[in-house]
């Protein structure tokens, strides 16, 4: 079984029909005051956590979440074990909330965001050695930083391969901290971005010397896998509408741990994450869109020429 260590949180969803940018004066920078007046407002099951392994439900692989939520967490506990993942692992805060998105999107897919963690706080009195089975992977995705390395280093310590996902956190966790998440990792994951200031922080070009793969995704320009031996280009698969580009990211690290888990050439398992990616971009919010086996099948034929059988 998967086990997904990250964020339980609503992701409260809004759109700005306009560009930030047509209102942001790059001389005034230093004294930024906005307001944007939004058309639509939605209130969506989300969280790195949750996300991800609704994502690899959909594939039928076997997950479970290790996370933290609050008292108001009730309605999206039944809809994870509706989806079939282990919820075992996810420890509720009672006189605390689940954490709360707050996701502001403009007509060029920008996003300005925050983020209040809620039960989040105490993701670190969480850990891997209390789960009642032994996981066969591990996904670190952005959470509380101190329950982010504490992740990583019991992985180590138990020999768990996983994957490490800093994203979000990378402006909280320290240098030492973020190198020893790393150190040790079966794979690092993140946008072109981050991956660049990783690299200054770390002071590492290669960090293939601490990973075995490194996946640099790159939006609409598809991602980069890298291993010591080959440099992999993934084309982005075609969505059939935009609507929502939250929770893409996550639907893609599901897609190639999909594939990954079975096995799989690591050009299919990027082309499975671009495909998996589009699924989310096409609806609102990161949990309401829902793929078979079948339909992702013929889908990923559709956009890469080649069968897949699942």
């Amino acid at each position: 079984m998967i086990t997904v260590t990250g964020s339980l949180a609503f992701d409260h969803i809004m759109d700005f029909p306009g560009k930030f940018s047509d209102h942001i004066m790059p001389d005034k920078i230093h004294k930024l005051n906005l307001s944007f007046y939004l058309e639509t407002f939605k209130k969506q099951k989300g969280g790195t956590a949750g996300n991800i392994a609704y994502n690899l439900s959909l594939f039928e692989i076997p997950v479970g979440i290790l996370g933290v939520a609050g008292s108001d967490f009730n309605e999206y506990h039944d809809f994870l074990k509706t989806a079939g993942i282990d919820t075992s692992g996810i420890k509720i805060i009672e006189d605390e909330t689940t954490a709360s998105a707050f996701i502001m999107t403009d007509l060029a897919d920008n996003q300005i965001a925050g983020f209040y963690p809620g039960a989040i706080k105490n993701a670190d009195s969480l850990s891997l050695k209390n789960l009642n089975y032994q996981p066969s992977y591990t996904v670190i995705a952005p959470d509380n930083p101190e329950a982010m390395v504490k992740f990583a280093k019991e992985c180590q310590e138990l020999r768990f391969p996983f994957m490490f996902d800093p994203g979000m956190q990378l402006p909280r966790l320290t240098d030492d901290q973020l190198q020893n998440g790393i150190k040790g990792a079966d794979i690092l994951i993140g946008n072109d971005y981050e991956m660049e200031l990783i690299r200054q922080r770390i002071k590492d070009q290669n960090l293939l010397g601490s990973v075995k793969v490194i996946i640099t995704t790159l939006g609409e320009k598809g991602s980069t896998i890298q291993t010591k031996d080959q440099t992999l280009q993934i084309p982005a698969a075609k969505p059939d509408q935009v609507l929502d580009p939250t929770g893409a990211g996550d639907a893609f690290r599901a897609g190639f741990l999909a594939g990954y888990s079975k096995g799989l050439d690591l050009k299919i398992c990027g082309q499975m994450g671009s495909v998996a990616a589009c699924y989310a971009i096409e609806k609102y919010g990161t949990t309401n869109h829902t793929f078979t086996l079948q339909e992702f099948s013929e889908r990923f034929e559709q956009n890469f020429g080649e069968p897949l059988k699942l």
